[in-house]
This record gives C-alpha cells, structure tokens and sequence, in this order.
C-alpha cells in the first residue's frame, strides 16, 4: 500500500478533531502542524494549536506548553502569543516528565473545549526511556485520532512500534522535511535567548512576595538567598500560568521580577536560574535548592 501524499494526508488530516505529531529536532513538525491548521481553517473549522517544545516554542515563552486558537490567518501568523500557558519549569523535559505530560495533556483538554481539532507538535526528545515515557503517555491521555511520525531512516520506529502495540490509534509514519534547516546547539541558544528577552519585556515590576506563595512549598528556616536569579510561573490561581518571572533577593527582602503580575495568586518554582540581559540558564535540582539534599 502507497503512502499517501502529503497534499492528500494534510486534507485528511484537517477533518479530525486530533492529531498527534512526533520527530525530532528539524524534522518539520511545526511546518506541518501550520500547513494542517491552515487547511482547517480554509474549511470553517476553528484550530487548537498546542506547542509542547518547551526548549524552543513558537507559541509563548521557553519553560512553558503554550495553546494558541486559530481561526484566521492572521491567527497563524500572530500565534507567538499565547491564549494559554502552562508552566513546566525547564528547556527539557528530561527531569520535568510528570510536568510535561501534565501540561500537554491540560491545553490539549482546553483546546478540545473550545476548538474542532486540536493539534499537538511535541518535543523533539524521542529516543530512550524519556523518549519512549513522554510519547506513551501523552497519548495515553489525549487519545489522539491520529500520530504522524516525522522520521529520518528508522530512528522513530521503536516509539511507533510501542504506540500501535498498546494504543488503538493509527500511526502514519512520514520521511522528515528536507527543506527545514538545521539548527545546532548555538542557533537553539540564541532563539531561545530571544525568546526570553521578549516573556521580559518591559514595563517589569518588582513585586515583594512572601514565602508562603510557591509551590513546591519552601520549608521553614530556607535561607532565601538561594533563590536568588530562580525563574518561577506566576500563576493565575486556577492552574494557569500568567507568564514568567525571576525571582530577586536584595536587603532581606523577596521579590519577583515579571511584567505578568497582575492577577498573580501564587509561584512554581522552576528548575533553572535565569542570567537577565545574558538570557543564559543554569539548571537547578529543586530537592537539593530547597532541602540541601
């Protein structure tokens, strides 16, 4: 049996009501979740974009899963700014898979509640036990209609194998787009830098907190220098993140640094520090920060 050709997999694939899409970096995921969106959209349809790539996303800043409802052109081309986010707390998923499957998992629920199909472009981390965990899961949950799997050569074929084994969902497996560009280590670090410098943008406010706002919870007797530099999601008080902030630690006093601080309820605690002006990170174990273990 033929494969089909992608003008005739992109129309399919725009009269489901989801679609799951998997590859690796520069495997032209995101090109295809567009061409997808924009075929629905020229039918009358409303699409829910959710952009799992926590290290370089096109829909909100790094750290977070950001949802964004498409219903026009312009929607596509604005769709950087987010309708919804949810804080993951890191640029890779390797430590944050609890997390990453959770927010997958919620904007997909909320883009299903407001949109006719929803598309979810994941990570670009794919082989090993991370890999093959956050694939198993995420569709597990979501239950996709439909997985189109990016590859080059074969080196998706363990996690398709695995999803046509245990899920009932039909998996098309397709070559990689040679048109997209690669993208190394330093190209990836200075859009994400870009990035960063724009979830910053001013006005920014410094708002005192107290440390009875965070999650995970801060012990008593913490000293708070420690979490100086520490990026957090300011939270909406209903599970959704406002944006990004950083926290700052000066003359005995707690402060988050962000220009989403209106309507804050509370902070999660990320794994990172986060270096402003530079835009650089340093990873962070939060059971050794808070525990010293």
């Amino acid at each position: 049996m033929s494969s089909p050709s992608p003008s005739d997999l992109i129309a399919r694939t725009a009269t489901a009501s989801s679609v799951f899409l998997i590859g690796g970096m520069d495997t032209g995921k995101s090109t295809l979740a567009v061409a997808i969106a924009r075929e629905a959209i020229g039918r009358g349809r409303t699409v829910a974009l959710v952009d799992a790539d926590i290290g370089n996303s096109t829909i909100g800043p790094p750290t977070c899963v950001g949802l964004k409802f498409l219903r026009t052109e312009q929607d596509i081309t604005d769709r950087a700014t987010a309708d919804r986010l949810h804080f993951v707390g890191g640029i890779a998923p390797d430590r944050l898979v609890l997390q990453h499957v959770i927010a997958t998992t919620a904007l997909a629920q909320a883009g299903a509640a407001g949109a006719d199909l929803v598309i979810v472009d994941t990570t670009g981390t794919i082989s090993g036990v991370i890999g093959q965990t956050l694939k198993y899961h995420k569709v597990e949950l979501i239950r996709p209609d439909l997985v189109l799997a990016l590859q080059r050569g074969g080196e998706l074929e363990p996690v398709i194998g695995m999803l046509r084994r245990f899920f009932a969902v039909e998996v098309v497996s397709l070559p990689a787009d040679p048109d997209v560009p690669p993208s190394g280590p330093d190209i990836r670090a200075a859009t994400r830098a870009r990035a960063f410098a724009h979830a910053f943008d001013e006005p920014l406010d410094r708002w005192r907190v107290r440390e009875t706002v965070f999650a995970p919870t801060l012990p008593m007797g913490l000293d708070l220098n420690r979490l100086d530099g520490m990026l957090v999601g300011v939270q909406d008080g209903s599970g959704g993140c406002l944006g990004l902030g950083r926290l700052e630690y000066r003359e005995d006093v707690l402060r988050v640094v962000t220009n989403a601080g209106e309507g804050m309820q509370g902070l999660r605690l990320g794994s990172l520090r986060l270096d402003l002006g530079r835009w650089e990170t340093t990873s962070v174990n939060l059971r050794e920060l808070i525990f010293g273990i």
